[in-house]
């Protein structure tokens, strides 16, 4: 039995490994700092203590559990060439990266039922979103994800493996080890496709059936300043869920060719480390309230 995996990587392109380092590494900072960033004025700011800004803190929490997971074995990998991993961190990190994608699709979801209720129906807005209803929602979202990922973790400790242990990515990617399996991998592929479906399509739909009853409510507003407030409240949230999805989707949609899996790495980069780059920044341009608070904090250090 293999006790360790090799990574691949980026080592197609062992010319511009420095560049792929400095690249690697500028992101990972940039992501957890405005990740900590945005959790800690939201924790500073009274009025940010609502439902939204608490799942939103839920869901920079996972960015920077799982990018911390992939990213820096990958500057490692790329610093010194050492492209081993043990078998219990390979495992560990599939626990932790469907943990946390999974876990986040449903507090996308939990986001856009606050913005539904918050804008459809705001007069039973406190009787619906009150705390306790808050912390349930955000408990079975981990719930969820966490025994969906014990599922995968345990269904993959079960396989053997052939000869070869070289995975064709930079960390472990669930259809790449599968492809170094020598034993019957259905059950985890139709988990996979489950999967899909339930944490993918079903959450997406129901985003996306929310925003319609969203805009549409917001069109019947005769205030422009509540429909702009109204606007800004969920444009910031509507951008993460297509940045999250679309990645999300293009990723597992596509056809699984020796040729993809180059394209599956810059997908996967684009996934896990810019992503949840970018995720913070748009709250924080695109969301009046996080902006402000943001200038008072930077205000209140200077003076």
């Amino acid at each position: 039995m293999h006790t360790e995996f090799h990574l691949l990587a980026f080592s197609r392109y062992d010319n511009v490994r420095l560049l792929i380092c400095i690249c690697i590494l500028f992101m990972y900072f940039l992501c957890i700092l405005e990740n900590v960033l945005v959790t800690i004025i939201v924790y500073l700011t009274s009025h940010l203590h609502t439902p939204m800004y608490f799942f939103l803190c839920n869901l920079t929490v996972l960015d920077v559990i799982y990018v911390s997971a992939v990213l820096p074995k990958l500057i490692v990998i790329t610093i010194t060439g050492n492209t081993s991993i043990s078998r219990a961190g390979c495992f560990t990190q599939v626990f932790l990266y469907v943990f946390c994608i999974g876990t986040e699709f449903f507090l996308l979801v939990c986001m856009a039922y606050d913005r539904y209720v918050a804008i459809c129906i705001p007069l039973h807005y406190m009787h619906i979103m009150n705390h306790k209803s808050t912390l349930i929602l955000a408990a079975f979202c981990c719930n969820l994800g966490g025994f969906n990922a014990m599922m995968y973790a345990l269904l993959i400790s079960k396989l053997s493996f052939s000869s070869s242990h070289e995975i064709n990515h930079f960390f472990c990617h669930m259809k790449s080890i599968l492809q170094l399996s020598c034993s019957d991998t259905s059950t985890i592929r139709i988990l996979i496709t489950v999967d899909g479906i339930v944490l993918g399509f079903l959450p997406f739909t129901f985003i996306l059936i929310s925003y319609i009853y969203i805009i549409s409510t917001i069109l019947k507003l005769h205030s422009d300043l509540r429909r702009r407030k109204a606007y800004s409240s969920c444009s910031s949230h509507l951008t993460v869920v297509l940045l999250f999805c679309l990645t999300s989707l293009s990723l597992n949609m596509k056809s699984e060719t020796k040729f993809s899996q180059e394209q599956d790495k810059i997908l996967s980069m684009l996934y896990i480390a810019v992503t949840p780059t970018l995720n913070p920044l748009v709250y924080s341009l695109r969301n009046k309230d996080v902006l402000e608070a943001m200038k008072k904090r930077i205000s209140a250090i200077k003076i």
